[in-house]
């Protein structure tokens, strides 16, 4: 019987190759949308789970009141860790303590690379469960030893075994290889972690986190620190019992910041990201959500294509149905047989819809920065396979299958049911509205992200990023030559100034409390953004001046002085009435006095869409890290990187040269919503074109049905362009009721979802106008062929049996 019914299916859809062709098609495309984002989701939700403590790690963090608000940081001071492994023994298997991931220069013989890594204490090896290929992670125990990733590894020493060879860190730090560990995986948060060092080194090698642990000072938050909770531990009654660990530390005049430790679990980090005032708002969940539904609704217009078709061909089937039920087929036989049809052309869609993926994998990782694959060969791939597939064709096919089955068997054989009886078509035209509905909304949505993105853009940034170059340098090699490095790099006429900073200008890595100016309210909390730079930073970068000067080095006073941002003068309220008036005031930072000698205008630093940071800029004495330089306007580019690796290698000859343009690293700001929007244009496009397949199977059914009026309305003198009208009318009416519902619904949604932006931009009603008449547009071309087609058509033919 079921052999029967899979053959009949087979006949039906090999004797209607167009319809499908559309179904299969359409099906394909949206099960393609469905199987790319469920991988994406799974892929979501499986961060971090790479390591086998993911249930039992959590991050420390800490909660404090600045400016009236709760701020929530990962930043924590350093005796937190001595004090969680002696006080908490019971409830923490594992705490470590680790340093900010930076790049550091790592040298064997005359080979260097600058690498991402981090130094941790002992046990973190262990607690991030890494897969030790050779050697010890044991071995960390020593101070003076490393730990490197297999592919660091095989960059250094190729094939030979590295354990026990010495190596350098920074051209200063002697270690020893003690073991190489397995790659981390993409999904995971520690993927870039290309060594580990003793967080024993980073204290002996570095005066201020040397002072920080030894003076325990609970005041400076410069750390991180991960816990692994012990078998019988529940974190939310450890995290209360350490919640005010800091506050019974601290000094009495630090008390108003109000500081809270929390743990913040693993399981959280990756989509549960996000903090305000003191609550978590979440973060990458919303993308999840975003996507998940838009995969739903994509493969949801597939299946009403198939819907749609199904009973717009029913008039074919009506027959068929009466004469089965005249010879004694019972409904559920004939609910069988549909169903079959469905889960067949849905078993061909998901073929297709494989090779699609496959197709389009390399493609969707490059936009949603991904490293996924489809795995063939796992079980629980495999049956989800079949699960989606059965689920699609019971959707796909439940209308059809109950609304063809249900025909009355002397209506049907007599002919007086009808596929285009206002009863028949109202289901498919609610069904049609459904779909553009929802393609509309997601085409209106892409152009308001491509909007915020151009907004944030095009706001003001404060500073030339045109032709500024910066270069992170982690040895004192150019600092201790800086002068002789400036007079080269100024001869070869490549470079018009360069300066030192602790961060480039696209970052802003140290914030700090402790200021106080006139006329503050004693009440007041408040962090400062502090950037140490060099002289020459303000001319290097183009700062806007808007009070005051620059920091000069033929004033020795400089070296007390600030240059505050505009949103710092008016936070304190200093220039008020005239910006001027902040000049010559005197700002105390620590019991240390400075005086504002300049003000610029708000200099974006960090993300384009949020309020700019209040921001000090003092000259530190020992430059920073980080170079920048302005090239030449009329210099070559490419010969000018050229000439200044040249200069630096003089100076610095086994320090790896590592630079980066700061217009492309202030682009990567976007990097996020760009890859939104890319995305959802994608789906957008497709959703339109699986709307339109749909359509033309539809207008293309509906001229065949009407094929004998068409010919007697010509008879009677019917334009080409009146029978055009009467085809096109009713599906552009569907369009615009579509357009009428998906304006107020995209509206809301796009308004909820700029509301989480400081800066963005308005949301104009032409946005609503285009993706409207651009959808009619679409639907005219889309119908008009098979309307024009059918008006042109020679009605001697068209009325040859009557």
């Amino acid at each position: 019987m079921l052999r029967n019914y899979f053959k009949i299916a087979w006949r039906s859809l090999a004797g209607n190759k167009t319809y499908s062709v559309i179904n299969i098609g359409g099906l394909a495309v949206g099960m393609t949308v469905a199987m790319l984002i469920g991988l994406w989701i799974y892929d979501e939700f499986s961060y971090n789970k790479c390591h086998e403590n993911y249930h039992g790690i959590a991050r420390v963090m800490q909660q404090q009141t600045l400016d009236g608000e709760i701020n929530t940081g990962d930043n924590v001071p350093a005796p937190l860790f001595k004090a969680l492994q002696t006080n908490f023994e019971a409830d923490f298997g594992r705490v470590v303590i680790t340093s900010w991931l930076q790049r550091h220069v790592l040298t064997y013989g005359r080979s260097s690379f600058t690498k991402p890594g981090n130094f941790m204490s002992v046990g973190a090896a262990e607690m991030l469960s890494l897969k030790i290929l050779s050697g010890s992670s044991s071995g960390l125990k020593d101070p003076a030893t490393i730990l490197l990733s297999e592919s660091v590894a095989k960059a250094f020493f190729k094939d030979a075994d590295p354990v026990d060879k010495m190596m350098k860190i920074n051209k200063e730090l002697d270690v020893r290889v003690v073991g190489v560990y397995e790659d981390i995986p993409y999904n995971s948060e520690f993927h870039e972690l290309a060594f580990i060092a003793p967080f024993d080194l980073f204290v002996s090698s570095t005066p201020w986190v040397k002072e920080a642990v030894e003076n325990g000072e609970w005041e400076s938050s410069s750390f991180q620190i991960l816990v692994q909770l012990s078998n019988n531990s529940n974190l939310k009654s450890v995290s209360d019992k350490i919640k005010h660990l800091k506050l019974k530390k601290t000094t009495q005049s630090d008390l108003k910041f109000k500081p809270q430790i929390l743990l913040h679990p693993m399981s959280q980090w990756h989509l549960y990201s996000e903090w305000s005032d003191g609550s978590n708002t979440g973060g990458r969940i919303q993308f999840v959500w975003l996507f998940g539904i838009i995969g739903v609704f994509v493969l949801l217009l597939a299946c009403i294509n198939f819907m749609n078709l199904s009973t717009a061909r029913s008039q074919k089937r009506a027959k068929e149905v009466g004469i089965r039920k005249a010879i004694g087929s019972i409904r559920l036989q004939l609910i069988i047989q549909f169903f079959s049809e469905s889960f067949l052309v849905v078993f061909f869609a998901f073929i297709l819809s494989l090779v699609l993926a496959w197709l389009a994998m390399p493609v969707f990782n490059e936009i949603a920065d991904k490293q996924m694959f489809i795995p063939w060969g796992d079980p629980v791939f495999l049956l989800s396979g079949v699960m989606f597939t059965v689920l699609t064709g019971l959707i796909a096919g439940s209308y059809p299958a109950f609304y063809l089955s249900s025909f009355q068997p002397i209506k049907a054989l007599k002919g007086k049911w009808s596929a285009l009886g206002l009863r028949a078509t109202l289901p498919r035209k609610i069904l049609v509205v459904v779909q553009f509905t929802v393609s509309i909304t997601l085409i209106i949505g892409t152009v308001v992200v491509y909007r915020q993105i151009l907004h944030a853009k095009d706001r003001p940034i404060g500073y030339n990023r045109q032709g500024l170059v910066t270069m992170l340098v982690n040895t004192q090699d150019i600092h201790r030559h800086f002068d002789a490095v400036l007079d080269d790099l100024v001869k070869t006429g490549s470079v018009t100034s360069i300066a030192e900073s602790i961060a480039p200008p696209t970052e802003v890595f140290s914030a700090n409390v402790g200021f106080n100016w006139k006329g503050k309210d004693p009440g007041l909390n408040s962090e400062f953004a502090t950037i140490g730079i060099s002289h020459d930073f303000g001319k290097t970068v183009g700062w806007e001046f808007i009070a005051g000067r620059d920091f000069a080095r033929n004033f020795s006073t400089d070296s007390t002085g600030f240059v505050l941002n505009e949103a710092a003068v008016k936070f304190m309220g200093l220039g008020n009435r005239d910006v001027e008036d902040a000049i010559g005031e005197t700002v105390t930072w620590d019991g240390r006095q400075f005086k504002i000698i300049g003000v610029i205008r708000d200099m974006i630093m960090e993300s384009p869409y949020d309020p700019v940071k209040k921001s000090i800029f003092f000259i530190h004495p020992k430059g920073g890290r980080f170079i920048t330089t302005r090239l030449n306007p009329g210099a070559n580019a490419g010969s000018a990187i050229k000439n200044i690796e040249a200069v630096f290698k003089k100076y610095s000859p086994d320090s790896p040269f590592n630079y980066q343009f700061v217009d492309q690293e202030y682009a990567l700001k976007f990097a996020s919503e760009e890859r939104i929007s890319k995305l959802a244009a994608v789906f957008a496009g497709l959703a339109i074109l699986i709307s339109c397949l749909g359509l033309f199977g539809m207008a293309s059914f509906i001229a065949e049905q009407r094929t004998k009026e068409i010919g007697i309305r010509k008879v009677l003198g019917a334009s080409v362009t009146n029978l055009w009208q009467l085809l096109s009318g009713d599906f552009v009416i569907l369009v615009v009721v579509s357009c009428l519902l998906a304006t107020p619904i995209a509206w809301y949604a796009m308004d909820h979802w700029l509301d989480k932006y400081a800066y963005h931009t308005r949301i104009s009603w032409w946005i609503f106008a285009v993706a409207s008449l651009g959808t009619l547009a679409i639907t005219f071309i889309t119908v008009s062929y098979q309307a024009i087609h059918a008006a042109l058509l020679d009605p001697v033919k068209s009325l040859r049996s009557e």
